[in-house]
């Protein structure tokens, strides 16, 4: 294995933006108690609706779980390590799927009429959507993170459990629980190895 060249020179964006999203930024915990506001996720939203997406898709669904009763309903579908910081959390989305996308193409896809019809095998759809959707979710937890705030996405759910409290319809599935906040004491875990450029790339 040679030695990593340290390159992040060569990057436009400002060394303190890179901090922001990648370096310094972590999953976090716990949150002080400081309140997120809708604004601020609509903010998040409006900034990585922008983020690529296969012909223009855009299938990523929110749900700002805001009131008392609905925290309560997605506490009690969490795994148990993540049902006391869910519930404490200053605000959570539960970042979903929409398998009926292609309703969209229309409008969101004009210069190509037919887009629609190209999926219209439900299996091919969905598969789509949820390669699409994580996609804009990994997009979304940069915004959280561009807006000063730190992101605690999580998989530790009953997904199909959480898609029937808050998608009864069936037309969406619930990817990620995404916890957001000011990080507070011991938000943060040990920051594990990441491979090196050496390890993953190939140049042929």
């Amino acid at each position: 294995m040679t030695a990593t060249l340290d390159c992040s020179d060569l990057l436009t964006l400002p060394s303190e933006a890179q901090d922001l999203l990648f370096r310094d930024a972590r999953t976090a915990n716990t949150f002080v108690a400081e309140p997120v506001t809708g604004e601020q996720i609509q903010a998040i939203y409006d900034l990585v609706k922008f983020a690529p997406t296969s012909m223009n898709i855009q299938p990523l669904r929110l749900v700002l779980v805001r009131s008392t009763d609905a925290r309560a309903r997605l506490v009690e579908h969490m795994s148990d390590g993540n049902k006391a910081k869910t519930a404490a959390a200053p605000a959570v989305v539960v970042l979903a799927t929409d398998v009926d996308f292609h309703e969209e193409l229309p409008r969101v896809y004009p210069h190509f009429p037919g887009a629609k019809d190209l999926f219209a095998d439900e299996d091919l759809r969905e598969g789509v959507a949820r390669f699409n959707a994580g996609l804009q979710v990994g997009y979304f937890i940069l915004g959280v993170r561009a807006a000063g705030l730190a992101a605690g996405p999580m998989g530790g759910f009953d997904a199909e459990a959480v898609s029937r409290e808050f998608f009864p319809d069936g037309r969406h599935r619930a990817l990620v629980v995404v916890n957001i906040g000011k990080p507070g004491p011991d938000a943060w875990l040990d920051r594990l190895p990441r491979l090196d450029f050496d390890e993953v790339a190939t140049t042929v």
